[in-house]
């Protein structure tokens, strides 16, 4: 006879409603969510510190270093301190420090989360030992055993690394490692173009390093809207970046004064660094999901439902190990979705529908909703309004001229389908629109940003300008 999983607990574990593995912005948001609504959670950190690597090694250094350089180099670009000969030039490591008490503030913030909660945190590396029961190995090889009715993998993921490639080279990095860069280069390659690969071409450009970015598709960021991505690969080669499209890799050679890339193509790219920003990989691997009956794929991906469950029900799984979108802001409202569904309370499924993307080149691009290639191939009548920033007067006072919003409606209805930003805080700007494309029919049609008064001069005055320009296309 199969007992229950009360009875057949090992006299020294410990019991909880829902275990977290991972304490990234999913893991943080199911942990949040469930510990609210009164549920015993438990949470489980390999790291000494809390905050996944979107904290340590991920979004928040990356966006701190964004910063420093952006800072830096507006500065110099500044008339008013050019006048004057002043020049600033920090190193790489120098600009990369600026992150350091930003991530100590975020785990302080974030720990006192998870206290004031009552949410215990173990650190060390979950295993699991039946469909109920995981192992957490400390650092110092402490065992504590812990079962729980419910778990969310929120284990984030890692760089992929492809075997061929050496990544002790000292001059061959990925994602993460780059953050250790010991002194600026004066040339890299950068291999991959999705976000993270921007990302990096924008920031190194800006520190006036040569950029050859590498990409294995025909286009930038395909899942944007056509026209921000080719406004973004106009900006880059612009500043100087050279892009190949639809190249593939054959071997990395590391070498003592640099790296060079074969391409399969015959091409052979040779720079002080080299950046490997391909694809990441869930963090699966340590996690004995044998003992559960769970396949992640090849990339250590794990598949889910609507819901955020793996294929053993009780098991669900947030954030960057089920792939895209990968983004902080969408772990953690799948987090909150996952715990709101196990706990068998009700679920907005607005939460996890049309998550903004916030992309962060330079300058920034931000959208949500529908793409014009999208509308076109659904055959849904639209129009187009927009308006360029260097029409608007508070771009014009701070000199970020660069860029555009794009507002994409219903022809008859006027209803909201779709927001697209490129430039000088997109990401932010995108929460405007976001707001009136969220709402029910009829409060979110283009009238909305034609009829409300806008603060003068703001950036958010591109609503209006953009709204105005797509009506006039009506008549």
């Amino acid at each position: 006879m199969v007992l229950p999983q009360e009875q057949v607990r090992h006299p020294e574990t410990q019991h909880f409603d829902l275990i977290v593995i991972g304490s990234g912005p999913g893991g943080e948001g199911a942990a949040m969510q469930a510990a609210k609504h009164g549920k015993r959670v438990a949470v489980v950190e390999r790291g000494q510190k809390v905050g996944g690597s979107c904290t340590h090694s991920g979004t928040i250094p990356s966006k701190a270093l964004r910063f420093a350089i952006f800072q830096m180099t507006e500065a110099n670009r500044n008339p008013l301190f050019r006048d004057a000969g002043v020049a600033i030039n920090l190193t790489f490591p120098q600009l990369r420090r600026s992150a350091r008490s930003v991530i100590e503030k975020q785990v302080d913030m974030r720990r006192t989360f998870y206290e004031r909660n009552q949410v215990p945190i173990f650190h060390g590396q979950a295993r699991f030992i039946d469909p109920h029961t995981i192992e957490v190995i400390d650092e110092v090889q402490a065992r504590h055993r812990l079962s729980a009715d419910f778990f969310v993998l929120a284990v984030g993921a890692s760089p992929y690394r492809p075997a061929n490639i050496d990544f002790t080279h000292p001059r061959i990095y990925d994602s993460e490692t780059i953050l250790d860069l010991p002194d600026t280069p004066r040339s890299i390659t950068i291999y991959g173009a999705g976000i993270i690969g921007c990302e990096y071409a924008s920031m190194f450009r800006n520190l006036e390093v040569k950029v050859n970015l590498v990409n294995t598709r025909d286009k930038l960021l395909e899942f944007l809207d056509d026209e921000i991505t080719d406004a973004l690969a106009y900006h880059l080669r612009e500043r100087g970046t050279l892009i190949r499209h639809r190249e593939d890799f054959e071997k990395v050679e590391g070498l003592d004064d640099g790296v060079i890339l074969h391409l399969k193509s015959g091409k052979q790219l040779k720079t002080d660094i080299f950046l490997w920003a391909n694809g990441r990989a869930g963090n699966t691997q340590e996690l004995g999901l044998d003992a559960v009956q769970l396949a992640p794929d090849k990339r250590g991906i794990l598949a889910v439902n609507e819901n955020f469950q793996t294929a053993v029900p009780h098991i669900y799984a947030v954030g960057d190990v089920i792939g895209f979108p990968s983004l902080a802001s969408a772990a953690y409202v799948q987090g909150r979705f996952a715990s709101s569904h196990l706990m068998g309370t009700p679920c907005d499924r607005m939460m996890i529908q049309d998550i903004p993307t916030g992309i962060y080149t330079s300058p920034e691009i931000s959208s949500v909703g529908r793409t014009e290639r999208e509308l076109t191939e659904a055959r849904i009548p639209y129009e187009v309004g927009q308006a360029l920033f260097r029409s608007l007067a508070r771009a014009q006072i701070t000199g970020q001229t660069t860029g555009m919003l794009k507002i994409l409606f219903h022809r008859e209805t006027l209803e909201i389908l779709g927001i697209h930003c490129f430039g000088s805080n997109a990401s932010e700007i995108i929460h405007i629109g976001q707001a009136i494309f969220s709402q029910p029919a009829p409060n979110n049609t283009l009238m909305y940003f034609i009829n409300i008064t806008f603060n003068y001069p703001t950036m958010a005055e591109a609503y209006r300008v953009a709204a105005l320009n797509g009506y006039n296309r009506l008549f």
